[in-house]
């Protein structure tokens, strides 16, 4: 078995990198890898300052080519699809110009309008670039980068939360509960899912923080709210917060894939989510969701409720989107990047 290094911004958290990270990670583990975590934030086997987003350039060859020296495989995570720090972009690509390695793409700079100017992803015989939506595959083809294309994958039959227990904890009686389990961040557009929920007559429950300076912006759009909400992180895990729920809400601009969006169905809640592009991919498997834009529907729903919509997207979930798949696929991929 190999030696693998797991390389991101931050490990260990609840962003969606670091939990797609954790899942390979467990999976490698599970097929008798030794597997160890390298970050500049969250809680990685091992803290290298300088490693975030957006810290300020620093040394950093000399640490991260004595960190990685005994792997057989360096795994990359979202650093050099999106780079929001291009010094350390930079860094890994000469610490790995000859090492053999797994580009693992969430975001690309050319899905963002502010970065659409940087360099896209380089290739190298010794490198393998995995995408998680068709849009980064054929914008990579577009560029002569070729790549492989590895959907997230899900816990099909997760823990059952405690409904009542965290709905006391959250002081919610009978009021409609909808879950916006997500950061604050412009592209989330926080505003279109307090909007559906004032429509709807629901208290409105945000999980994540606030982050990337949107903390002004996020100020004005609750100051304007008819109905209640709460923004504060679950009192247990967050199958508690999707067994509390009633509703789950996704109102993204953007998303490389939308985890919440196949969460809701593994944890049977009915979804109202806006139509970003990459859901387009999702919805092609046949799945039943509803639009942010029609709260009347999902009122009419939650009043009279068909627990087949729940079992049908369930199915589905199970055939294409399983965890209990995925050790199966990382098994064939770090084959392939081996044998480079």
């Amino acid at each position: 078995m190999s030696r693998i290094a797991l390389v991101s911004y931050r490990l260990g958290g609840t962003d969606g990198v670091s939990i797609e990270a954790e899942k390979w990670r467990r999976a490698l583990t599970a097929l008798g890898h030794e597997v160890r975590t390298i970050a500049g934030g969250g809680q990685p086997d091992l803290l290298i300052p300088g490693m975030g987003m957006y810290d300020e350039p620093i040394e950093l060859e000399a640490s991260l080519t004595h960190a990685l020296e005994n792997f057989d495989l360096v795994i990359v995570e979202n650093v050099i699809s999106l780079p929001l720090n291009e010094h350390l972009r930079q860094t890994l690509y000469r610490v790995l110009e000859n090492r053999v390695a797994i580009f693992h793409h969430h975001d690309l700079a050319m899905d963002r309008s502010s970065l659409g100017h940087l360099a896209p992803p380089r290739k190298h015989p010794l490198w393998t670039h995995v995408v998680i939506n068709e849009h980064s595959q054929k914008l990579l083809n577009g560029v002569g980068v070729g790549s492989l294309l590895m959907r997230n994958r899900f816990e099909i039959n997760p823990p059952h939360g405690s409904r009542e227990e965290t709905r006391g904890a959250l002081g919610v009686s009978d009021q409609v509960l909808a879950l916006f389990p997500s950061r604050i961040i412009e592209r989330k557009n926080p505003a279109r899912a307090l909007r559906f929920s004032n429509q709807l007559g629901a208290t409105m429950w945000i999980l994540g923080d606030v982050e990337d300076s949107y903390d002004e912006e996020f100020a004005e759009v609750a100051a304007g709210q008819s109905q209640p909400f709460l923004h504060r992180r679950s009192p247990g895990s967050i199958h508690d917060a999707y067994a509390a729920s009633d509703v789950v809400v996704v109102s993204s601009n953007w998303e490389g894939f939308g985890n919440p969006v196949i969460e809701s169905v593994t944890h049977r809640r009915p979804l109202a989510v806006h139509s970003y592009p990459i859901l387009h991919e999702i919805m092609q498997y046949g799945f039943a969701f509803f639009d942010i834009h029609d709260p009347e529907t999902m009122r009419r729903f939650l009043a009279k409720p068909n627990p087949a919509i729940f079992e049908a997207n369930l199915g589905i979930a199970a055939e294409h989107f399983n965890l209990e798949d995925l050790p199966k696929h990382l098994e064939a991929l770090v084959a392939f990047a081996l044998s480079n």
